[in-house]
């Protein structure tokens, strides 16, 4: 078995030690919806976040909540611009 550093091993629910392994590094975006009308979220406390890799390619996570404070993610490739409200800066912007 390899060593690793103390730093990454971590237990999981079963006691297990598992290795915390690095897929990919890069950035992120992170959004949330809201009524067009009102400016106020729509439904409840929906968003999704969008990660770019070093490599450039995208990967959208739509998290919707459900009970317990957990979310059910659903994840698809980005195939296509994408632009968010920057309500800051009160302008669309790329994704």
């Amino acid at each position: 078995m390899a060593e690793y550093p103390e730093s990454v091993l971590t237990k999981n629910r079963k006691g297990e030690t598992e290795v915390r392994n690095l897929i990919s590094s890069g950035t992120f975006v992170k959004y949330n919806y809201l009524d067009p009308e009102t400016g106020r979220p729509a439904e409840r406390g929906k968003f999704s976040i969008i990660t770019r890799d070093k490599s450039g390619r995208q990967e959208h996570y739509f998290m919707i909540p459900v009970k317990g404070n957990r979310f059910l993610s659903i994840t698809e490739s980005v195939e296509k611009e994408r632009h968010v409200w920057d309500s800051k800066n009160k302008k669309a912007v790329n994704v």
